[in-house]
């Protein structure tokens, strides 16, 4: 009978970064992505992890001959990461925007959105709990909606954020570092 491998099983929720573009990728599962670069900077708390999606859309190639497809032309793909900041932040009301001016001083901080035309793309990483994964996002843009709600109670506020992967100048959309012992 053939068994799995349980040290396979990916667990938690792991641990988010981000940076921007052009910044080095981690080459291995060891070195902190602070010390690949430090640029890299830790999101902080989210409301229930994070999502990573893709999906291949597709058109048959139909001759009038033929029942069946005599081929699949793929159209398009897309990647999104998605994810919920939990800590209300200047600093991340600016990541969920793609961008705008933060300034403090006197005792407060101010947040303004850009202009249009003047978002800013980003590199975003995961990395597993247990060490064994890291995601490398190689160019995003923030393109979901921003809607932050206020409830009683222990309801928290969040900002919602869901990343759109953009093809980079010269890689693939994303890189994925994992441990041997997960190659089959």
């Amino acid at each position: 009978m053939a068994r799995g491998n349980p040290n396979a099983i990916a667990l938690g929720p792991g641990k988010l970064y981000i940076a921007v573009l052009g910044t080095p990728e981690p080459a291995d599962l060891t070195t902190s992505w602070e010390s690949v670069s430090p640029n890299w900077v830790p999101l902080g708390y989210t409301d229930e992890g994070s999502s990573f999606a893709y999906s291949v859309d597709s058109e048959n190639v139909e001759v009038a001959e033929e029942l069946d497809p005599v081929a699949v032309a793929l159209t398009s793909r897309e990647g999104t990461v998605s994810f919920a900041l939990a800590e209300m932040t200047a600093k991340n009301l600016q990541r969920a925007l793609n961008g705008g001016s933060i300034v403090a001083g006197t005792g407060i901080v101010t947040f303004e959105p850009p202009d249009l035309g003047e978002e800013v793309r980003v590199m975003l990483g995961f990395e597993s709990e247990d060490g064994e994964e890291r995601w490398v996002y190689r160019k995003a843009l923030q393109t979901g909606g921003l809607e932050i709600n206020r409830r009683k109670g222990a309801e928290k506020a969040v900002i919602p954020c869901e990343f759109k992967l953009e093809k980079p100048a010269a890689a693939k959309l994303f890189k994925v570092l994992m441990d041997e012992a997960r190659a089959a």
